[in-house]
């Protein structure tokens, strides 16, 4: 019997995620050079996800 594909492991989930965590977004801005040391981390300008 095989098994249903809502119940594989996490890792074959790699579905393109629209919503980043906030270290990723603090990440992505620093690559971007938007990222002022010591800003607050509340209140981040929404990013969209590098393709």
């Amino acid at each position: 019997m095989s098994q249903h594909r809502s119940l594989k492991g996490a890792s074959t989930i790699t579905a393109k995620r629209n919503v980043l965590k906030r270290f990723e977004r603090v990440e992505l801005l620093k690559k971007r050079g938007q990222w002022k040391e010591g800003g607050k981390v509340v209140g981040l300008p929404k990013t969209k996800p590098d393709v």
